[in-house]
């Protein structure tokens, strides 16, 4: 199977018109909650500042190799990862790549469909910020009821059906346009959010908890195994996801410098989201902690203390909305592109397919610890697995020579000895760590 007869993307869906389009679509799928409610909480946990000397350098390496291998596998083979990981295995003569493929397939289904009911919680907390119920009534009470077995299906069921609206626009006009909107809009909104927070009283307690290091957190192995499973995370590596949108993608455009500016983005919206949230978690004495109690629990009861709080409030939820919508769109274009080829379907009956499974599934599992639970095990296991395979698959059954040659097109300077070092060892070995450390501490991303 050579280069010339490679697959092309279905028309009907396009490719992205611009390198900002793309760079703005790939930044949308990789910030999503992790960003806003684990990213400051790990920080101020593990040593302030001194997390993000091993989390920058994490990002650094994730970003530049790992997101540019699934770029340039997309764009090489012009599929997702069922049909990218069957051209690498039969690169070298075997069979069983469309199987292997299935595997971080499933992984982005398994998260579409506990992340869309998630995201159906903050549609539901931006109505409720608007009417300003969230902050009249107990925070605490407003979650429960929300979160119970069928509590929240009108709101599940918006958010699948927009996603499938936007995903029914194809590239260009839906994922393209949808992320040129609404990323900016997320980074703005929390700027406000920022600025306004800076001039609470007690603030500076909170910037103190992100910001002075503490050294000794980098003698502990748990600071660089939590930085390394957030950074990992955080950009969205699942060996899907940014190789369907890789498939996308000119020939002209530069990948290892697109993949850089992703993973700067990305990192730029943790550091806000940190910025914006945990100030004002200790100018009014609560616990900064982890998980959706910060975002659904704590933080209402902060805007309801904060004047002109309902308006602060909906900005807020406004913004982690379209965070968790970019990335679903991402989860469903990568579900809906295997529909295409494998089932033969065209754009709009495989789009439904894929909207009308994540919601049928998702329905019964809209109770928190139901959706906990799935998604603590296709986090755990599956999503990190089909990462560490893709890596297997883009660097060493495809081969760094191969994909080196991708990556390569659209380059002034070609990428060099170093590159491939790195891929084939040191990426490799640290995606197999997120996988196994992952089962040990039961999730590090």
């Amino acid at each position: 199977m050579g280069h010339t007869d490679r697959q092309k993307p279905a028309l009907e869906s396009g490719s992205f018109n611009s390198r900002v389009g793309f760079i703005l679509a790939s930044v949308g799928s990789a910030v999503g909650m992790g960003n806003i409610w684990m990213f400051p909480y790990r920080l101020g946990s593990y040593g302030g500042a001194a997390f993000l000397i091993p989390y920058f350098l994490f990002v650094v390496l994730f970003g530049i190799v790992g997101l540019s291998g699934e770029f340039g596998l997309g764009r090489l083979t012009g599929t997702g990862p069922i049909g990218s990981y069957d051209y690498a295995m039969k690169t070298r003569g075997k069979k069983g790549g469309a199987f292997l493929g299935s595997i971080p397939l499933f992984g982005s289904l398994g998260i579409a469909i506990g992340y869309a009911i998630i995201v159906g919680w903050v549609l539901r907390s931006v109505w409720g910020s608007v009417s300003g119920s969230i902050i009249t009534t107990d925070s605490a009470e407003y979650f429960s009821q929300m979160t119970g077995a069928f509590g929240s299906v009108p709101w599940h069921f918006a958010v699948v059906a927009l996603t499938v609206f936007i995903l029914l626009g194809g590239v260009l006009k839906g994922i393209e346009k949808v992320n040129k909107f609404m990323m900016p809009t997320f980074f703005i909104l929390f700027l406000i959010l920022a600025v306004r927070v800076a001039f609470l009283p007690g603030a500076v307690d909170g910037y103190r908890y992100l910001l002075v290091p503490d050294w000794n957190f980098l003698l502990k192995p748990q600071t660089w195994i939590m930085a390394m499973g957030q950074a990992f995370f955080s950009l969205s590596i699942t060996g899907s996801g940014m190789i369907i949108y890789g498939s996308y993608l000119s020939k002209k455009e530069d990948i290892p410098h697109s993949a850089g500016m992703t993973a700067l983005l990305d990192t730029c919206a943790a550091l806000l989201s940190g910025f914006a949230i945990i100030p004002a978690v200790f100018a009014f004495g609560m616990d900064p902690s982890a998980g959706p109690p910060l975002m659904f629990i704590t933080l209402p009861k902060v805007f309801a203390q904060m004047p002109m709080g309902r308006l602060f409030a909906t900005l807020f939820f406004i913004s982690v909305l379209f965070a968790g919508v970019t990335s679903l769109v991402n989860m469903f274009e990568v579900c809906a592109e295997a529909a295409q080829k494998k089932l033969k379907l065209t754009r709009t009956p495989a789009v439904l397919l894929v909207g009308a499974l994540v919601f049928a599934v998702g329905i019964f599992i809209e109770y928190e610890p139901y959706m906990g639970a799935w998604m603590d095990a296709i986090t755990i296991y599956v999503v990190p697995f089909g990462a560490l395979l893709g890596a297997v698959m883009i660097f060493w059954v495809l081969g760094i020579e191969k994909i080196g040659a991708e990556l390569n097109l659209g380059r002034k300077k070609p990428i060099g000895k170093v590159f491939a070092f790195f891929a084939k060892y040191v990426y490799i070995i640290l995606a197999a760590a997120v996988f196994i450390l992952g089962i040990v501490y039961g999730g590090i991303g």
